[in-house]
């Protein structure tokens, strides 16, 4: 297993670069994954130096290096396909740019979301098709995929050029949230250079196993986030598709961990899921047997712990991830 454990710093936004993996290598990790843009700002990558200037990227790579940390992942998760022109367009134009980045970075993986079209051509929102039941519905996720094939062969063709590979993540809220639409995807794509971001959290709260998922998907895994969920007695009632997520806090002390973005929404009070620091939701047992499940399908991963765990702060939650990471890794190693 030559995995290499790291972490996302989103959640550290507040901190300089140094500081922030100054946290990460404190605690036992040796990998760093970095946003680029997207749903959330890039306070720990000033995008357009790094494209401008060699000097600049020499520079920034040295950060990494003085601390022995690996930069091992790029992110600009957004919704490319968005008819919203503050979404779909900037969102193209960030993901376009941390791919040409990443190859002059020499950075293998680019985490990135597939995207919401809207409805139809005149649409003026993204929507998200959950249960195609009628021919209304498939006629909608037609003109989806009209939209998305053509955008992601292009983005295949630039990460191909620029010899990285674009990682998605299966969230809901996009075409691709599961590994039967991955499926879908490469069917319609025929991609080369796009496979998957493993993250368990949201396949744990649509009540997916990422156990089984790991072996479904096999070597299409090409990147993952180590992030936990606990689905909680609210589901009995609330179901896991909630509505009763409330907006954004104003304040930014009110918010959830990474403080900035689309992952920031308030939450409710007896809610049917939630995300928890990695150990909270499934023992280190669990996790011993994610990587080695990961390990049989690509022995060659960056795993990064995601901390939105609004239990714990910043540190704390990243601290007790890489305990419970290290962990799992020791014993899937024995």
């Amino acid at each position: 297993m030559s995995f290499t454990y790291g972490a996302y710093t989103a959640c550290l936004h507040d901190r300089p670069l140094g500081e922030a993996l100054d946290v990460l290598r404190g605690v036992g990790l040796t990998g760093a994954e970095v946003n680029t843009g997207g749903f959330i700002p890039s306070p720990h990558a000033p995008v357009d130096l790094l494209l401008a200037s060699a000097q600049a990227r020499t520079e920034y790579l040295r950060v990494f290096a003085d601390r022995e940390m690996r930069l091992t992942g790029l992110t600009a998760s957004g919704n490319p396909l968005s008819p919203l022109p503050s979404e779909g367009m900037v969102h193209a134009h960030d993901l376009r740019r941390t791919i040409e980045l990443a190859g002059l970075l020499g950075v293998r993986d680019v985490v990135a979301m597939s995207g919401t079209p809207g409805t139809d051509p005149g649409a003026r929102y993204p929507a998200w098709v959950v249960n195609p039941w009628n021919g209304i519905d498939l006629e909608v996720l037609e003109h989806q995929w009209s939209v998305a094939v053509p955008f992601w062969q292009e983005i295949d063709a630039l990460a191909r050029a620029h010899d990285v590979q674009v990682c998605l993540e299966m969230h809901p809220r996009n075409l691709v949230f599961s590994p039967l639409t991955f499926e879908q995807f490469v069917e319609r794509v025929r991609p080369t250079n796009i496979g998957v971001n493993l993250d368990p959290s949201h396949l744990f709260w649509q009540q997916m196993d990422p156990i089984v998922c790991i072996e479904r998907l096999d070597s299409h895994i090409r990147h993952v986030h180590a992030k936990d969920t606990a689905v909680l007695p609210g589901a009995a009632v609330r179901g896991v598709l909630d509505t009763a997520f409330g907006p954004v806090p104003e304040d930014p002390a009110q918010r959830t961990p990474t403080g900035i973005g689309h992952y920031c929404s308030s939450w409710p009070e007896d809610p049917a899921w939630r995300f928890v620091a990695l150990g909270e939701g499934h023992d280190t047992d669990y996790w011993s047997r994610f990587l080695a499940t990961l390990c049989a399908v690509n022995p060659d991963l960056h795993v990064n712990i995601e901390h939105e765990d609004a239990a714990f702060g910043r540190i704390e939650g990243i601290e007790r991830g890489a305990r419970t990471l290290l962990a799992a890794a020791a014993s899937a190693r024995a």
